[in-house]
């Protein structure tokens, strides 16, 4: 990561999936010295019934934890973390928080506490796919205001490298302002680590247009697309990148969200780098966008930057 990154938050539920997130939350909190914050979210339960739980204004009162659960969990958190304690070299604290929603205290946590990166697993113990619509996961990657790494569980057949070695990040833009923000930030991660970075545009096809048959060369038409797209991917390159690392340019022709997650497995990317916009209105449609798709599919973990939370300048 960029030296921005100072405290880092990973939510955990001591799922295998959170685990693993947590393992790439300590070596990246290791290797820029960052303050790592551990937090499970206790998700709080309304009662069906039972006057005991009756507010002073009549209203039902979640259920809380009781001390003894509270310690309980509090001593589970430090048990999960102290190997790392010993071995990481930095400041690693836990915390417990009760919530009705969880998502919302982690993205509340995240910004009252100043956290500059999110780790979080998309697999938890709930999850039958990598990423649902509705989970914990996805809703803190629309809704907060940092950068969130999502982490996979393994791939199936694939060869455990170390947590958060970095020797293969892809980036794929798309020349909005978001992408070539990301695209800044990509370059500095592959700076940082000495690893390749692949800079990935993909061309959606152009479909045969009948009604135009005969009065337009579409093989003329794809052919000048192509040309452009490569023309203007070196250029964007060539200003962000500025020969900081070792750069592969690639244009490609297709499904956007397949040939990146192609690429990435092709290439055993250890990475994936995505601009997106903020929480405005289209953000609305992040579930029906290429973002989606690719950190739903992806076998390594996908970095998400938004507009609004992208360095100025991420030097070292």
């Amino acid at each position: 990561m960029p030296a921005q990154v100072r405290h880092i938050l990973c939510p955990v539920d001591f799922s295998e999936g959170s685990r693993r997130a947590l393992d790439h939350a300590v070596t990246l909190a290791r290797r820029h010295q960052a303050r790592l914050s551990v937090v499970h979210v206790q998700q709080l339960s309304m009662p069906m019934y039972g006057a005991s739980y009756v507010g002073p204004e009549g209203l039902l009162q979640p259920i809380v934890l009781t001390d003894l659960e509270r310690q309980g969990l509090l001593n589970r958190l430090d048990a999960e973390v102290a190997e790392d304690r010993m071995a990481a070299h930095v400041p690693i604290e836990t915390v417990l928080d009760e919530a009705a929603n969880i998502s919302e205290a982690i993205v509340s946590r995240a910004h009252t506490t100043s956290v500059d990166l999110i780790v979080i697993g998309t697999h938890g113990r709930s999850g039958f796919e990598r990423l649902m619509l509705g989970s914990v996961a996805e809703k803190v990657l629309r809704k907060a205001g940092c950068p969130v790494l999502t982490v996979p569980p393994h791939a199936p057949d694939s060869v455990p490298r170390e947590a958060g070695a970095l020797r293969r990040v892809l980036c794929p833009v798309d020349f909005s302002e978001s992408s070539k923000g990301a695209l800044d930030y990509a370059a500095a991660l592959a700076r940082e680590a000495s690893a390749r970075l692949t800079v990935l545009h993909v061309v959606e096809p152009i479909p045969a247009l009948p009604e135009y048959a005969g009065a337009v060369d579409m093989a003329k038409l794809r052919h000048e697309c192509f040309e452009h797209a490569r023309t203007q991917l070196s250029r964007t390159v060539k200003e962000f990148v500025r020969d900081t690392c070792a750069t592969d340019e690639l244009v490609l022709v297709g499904r956007s969200h397949a040939e990146i997650l192609r690429v990435a497995a092709d290439q055993a990317a250890d990475l994936i780098v995505l601009g997106v916009r903020g929480r405005g209105a289209a953000d609305l449609m992040f579930f029906g966008s290429t973002t989606n798709h690719v950190v739903r599919g992806a076998h390594c973990p996908v970095l998400t930057v938004k507009d609004e939370s992208i360095p100025s300048t991420p030097a070292r």
